[in-house]
């Protein structure tokens, strides 16, 4: 078998997502954070379909918050982070079927519980009818971004985790991925955020996700989360993963352009700095779904530049701020399925 992870830019079949449970984590410390996911739900519907796995008590009152495009799928979970629980979507090119990848998933590192969110990659994939790859390594889909040619960038701070794969080289890692999703380049950042970091926020964080940090636009493309403020933690931290990109080469040999999208202002929230980042996005077909922080000016200019990057995309904007200050944004609970069909074995150019 030879699997293959698409770019997020291919067209998909559908989003998959997660409303945080009832007494589940974010629902028991700030219950009004479950809109912004119905939000999120309901703005990836305008593009293409959802299926959105929910508590089996909610389904009725939820039928009338969701519009017609979102399916609510009654499942027992922990959390609403499916990115990072569930599967990776891959293509079997042997075969030219749906594939997806079951990582052992902890809670990044065992922060939470998780033992039910640890089965989501098997019962998602046999929902989408895809047959499962089983990885023995720790692994989050919000950790990964791949330009669709063999390219993955991934951060030192996650895959090299004590608390995910302790003892694991960067071989073991690189060869893992070679493995599961087709990675030929490994471009390794350094780390994360600091309200990504655990250690500044206790609980939370994913200790460097880069979906937070990078994401290719197209190969050989890449939009940077940018923090201009010296003073920042960040700016060191984004100093450092931007020059290891600008040193990189793809798999195809080729340097990166490196686009920066500057960071709204600071938000502090019992004294930590949590990172709002336009880097979270989700591509959905024709369009392109963004979290936005009710900074006008920052919110503005990071539409602009998305949409000039994506002149045949529909830009929908989410208010992403209470996904943030649970520990992620807009890409983080949205998991794409990609469409499989005789285009996709053919080496079409993508379209982004």
């Amino acid at each position: 078998m030879t699997y293959r992870m698409l770019a997020e830019w291919e067209r998909h079949a559908r989003t998959w997502m997660a409303l945080p449970p009832p007494g589940g984590y974010v629902e028991r410390e700030d219950s009004d954070a479950r809109d912004a996911w119905i939000a999120t739900a309901n703005a990836v519907a305008e593009f293409e379909p959802v299926s959105l796995l929910v508590d089996a008590s909610e389904v009725e009152r939820l039928s009338t918050a969701v519009g017609s495009g979102v399916e609510l799928v009654p499942a027992d979970f922990d959390d609403g982070w499916l990115r990072d629980s569930g599967p990776t979507f891959v293509v079997d090119d042997t075969e030219g079927s749906l594939a997806a990848v079951h990582w052992v998933f902890n809670a990044w590192g065992g922060i939470q519980s998780h033992a039910r969110d640890a089965c989501l990659g098997s019962l998602v994939a046999d929902r989408a009818g895809a047959s499962v790859v089983s990885s023995p390594m720790v692994n989050e889909g919000g950790g990964i971004c791949v330009d669709g040619e063999g390219t993955v960038i991934i951060t030192e701070s996650v895959q090299l985790h004590e608390r995910r794969n302790p003892g694991w080289t960067k071989q073991q890692v690189e060869e893992e991925l070679a493995r599961t999703i087709g990675a030929t380049k490994v471009v390794w950042l350094e780390r994360g955020l600091m309200g990504d970091m655990q250690q500044y926020r206790p609980g939370l964080g994913t200790n460097g996700h880069v979906d937070v940090l990078a994401a290719f636009v197209r190969p050989g493309v890449v939009v940077v989360h940018g923090q201009s403020d010296r003073q920042h933690y960040d700016y060191s931290v984004m100093a450092e993963n931007t020059r290891r990109l600008r040193e990189a080469r793809d798999a195809k040999g080729r340097a990166l352009e490196i686009i920066t999208i500057d960071a709204p202002q600071d938000t502090v929230v019992d004294g930590v700095s949590i990172d709002h980042s336009y880097i979270n996005y989700s591509y959905v077909n024709d369009g392109l779904v963004m979290s936005v922080f009710g900074d006008a000016k920052a919110d503005a200019d990071a539409a602009q530049i998305l949409q000039e990057l994506h002149p045949g995309r529909r830009l929908a904007q989410v208010d992403a701020e209470p996904i943030f200050r649970n520990g992620g944004g807009v890409h983080c609970i949205t998991q794409q399925e990609p469409a499989i069909d005789a285009k996709l074995f053919a080496g079409s150019a993508p379209s982004a």
